[in-house]
C-alpha cells in the first residue's frame, strides 16, 4: 500500500429529526472532509454514485467543489454507473474537471451496483433490450466514453465549415486523463476484461464469487489475473490498482463505543446481490498495532498501491477526521504509505505483488 483514501457514501436524511442530516449538509460536509483530509496528506477524495437514493449522485459538482478548495487530493468516484450516463458528455465534464484541478482527477465506472429503482436508467432515457441488468449497454457506453477521453475523432464535421471527410474530438480534452480512469470490478473476469481495455482497477466492496476463500484471498486472485491480463496486452505502461476496506484505528473510548465491538470476531460475509452469490469483506475495528498486524496479512492490501476507507460519513466532518488522521498517524505508515505531500501516487510494478 502506497496510498489511500476515503471513499464516501454520502447518506443522509430528511433534515427533520434531531441530528439527522439533509442533502445540503451532506454536501457541504462532504466538501469539509475533503479539505481536512487535504491537509493530513490523504491521497484520495472517493464518492459512491447512487440514483433515486438519499446519498450521493451526480458528483460533478461535489468533485470540483473539493478541487477548489484543495491542493493535492485526487478527486474521484467509486463508482459511476454507466447506464444511467451519456458517455461524450461524462468525457467532456470529466476532462474539464481535470484541466479545472491541474489532473487531479480519478474516475472509477462500471455498471454499477442494483439501484432502488427497477431499471432505473431508462426513466434517465437509456434503455437495453438485449438484458435486464443492461450490463452491455454500460460496457458499450464505457468503451466510447473511452474513446472521447482519450481524444479519438467522434463526430462527423460539418463539410459546410471543415470541408469532406473531417471528424472532431469531444472538446476540452485532457491528456493522460485515460490514465486516471478505473473500471470497478465485481469479479476475476470483469478485472481482465478492464485490463484488456487498458484502465486501472478498482476491486469492488463485494465480490460476485463465493468459493469459501477470504475475501481478501478472493481479491488478491482478482488482482493477479488483472495484472497477467494487462502485461499480455501490453499497454505500455503501468496500471494502479486499490482496493476499499472498511477500517477504524480505536484510539479513544468514541472509537471504541462506535467501532470496538464490532471489530471483534467479524469475519466475512456471504450474501445474495444482483441473484448471485457474493462474497462481503469484514469491518477491521481494533487498537493501531492489532490492525497493522492484520492488514499485513490481508494479501489484496498487501498487493494494491491504494486502499480507500469507507467512511461513515453521517457522523460529521470533526469524527471522520479523527478516522483518517488515526489511520494516517498510526497504522499507514507501517504499511508503506506514502502522503499526498510526496506528490502523485506511483502503481506498483507489474508482477511486484508488493504493496510498499
Amino acid at each position: 500500500m502506497k496510498a489511500f483514501g476515503f471513499l464516501s457514501f454520502g447518506h443522509y436524511g430528511a433534515g427533520s429529526a434531531p441530528g439527522e442530516y439533509g442533502a445540503r449538509e451532506a454536501l457541504q460536509q462532504a466538501v469539509e472532509i475533503g479539505v481536512g483530509a487535504d491537509e493530513i496528506g490523504v491521497n484520495g477524495a472517493y464518492f459512491r454514485v447512487h440514483h433515486f437514493a438519499e446519498q450521493a449522485a451526480s458528483p460533478m459538482p461535489l468533485l470540483s467543489a473539493v478541487a477548489a478548495r484543495t491542493s493535492r487530493i485526487e478527486v474521484g468516484t467509486g463508482v459511476i454507473d454507466m447506464r444511467y450516463e451519456n458517455p461524450l458528455y461524462l468525457a467532456e465534464e470529466a476532462a474539464a474537471l481535470d484541466l479545472l484541478s491541474d489532473q487531479r482527477v480519478a474516475l472509477g465506472v462500471s455498471r454499477g451496483s442494483p439501484e432502488p429503482a427497477l431499471r432505473g436508467w431508462e426513466s434517465f432515457g437509456y434503455s437495453d433490450p438485449s438484458e435486464t441488468k443492461a450490463a452491455n449497454m454500460a460496457r458499450e457506453k464505457f468503451e466510447r466514453f473511452l474513446a472521447a477521453v482519450r481524444g479519438h475523432e467522434l463526430a462527423p464535421a460539418d463539410p459546410a465549415q471543415f470541408g469532406p471527410d473531417v471528424a472532431l474530438r469531444v472538446e476540452p480534452h485532457s491528456p493522460g486523463l485515460d490514465r486516471r480512469i478505473w473500471w470497478g470490478a465485481g469479479s476475476a473476469a470483469t478485472a481482465e476484461w478492464a485490463a484488456e481495455k487498458g484502465v486501472n482497477m478498482m476491486s469492488s466492496t463485494l465480490l460476485t464469487e463465493a468459493t469459501g476463500a477470504a475475501f481478501a484471498d478472493l481479491q488478491r486472485v482478482q488482482i493477479d489475473r488483472y495484472r497477467t491480463a494487462w502485461k499480455a496486452a501490453g499497454h505500455g505502461w503501468t496500471p494502479r490498482v486499490s482496493v476499499s476496506r472498511s477500517i477504524f484505528p480505536i484510539t479513544t473510548d468514541l472509537d471504541d463505543l462506535y467501532f470496538g465491538r464490532r471489530g471483534r470476531g467479524q469475519a466475512d460475509q456471504i450474501g445474495i446481490i444482483d441473484d448471485t452469490r457474493s462474497t462481503f469483506g469484514k469491518t477491521y475495528a481494533g487498537e493501531p498495532d492489532e490492525l497493522i498486524e492484520q492488514l499485513r496479512s490481508d494479501a489484496a492490501v498487501e498487493a494494491a498501491d491504494t486502499v480507500l476507507l469507507t467512511i461513515p460519513s453521517q457522523l460529521g466532518v470533526d469524527y471522520n477526521l479523527h478516522i483518517l488522521e488515526s489511520f494516517a498517524e498510526y497504522v499507514a505508515p507501517a504499511l508503506g504509505w506514502r502522503p499526498n505531500t510526496n506528490g502523485p501516487v506511483e502503481p506498483n510494478p507489474i508482477g511486484s505483488g508488493e504493496g510498499s
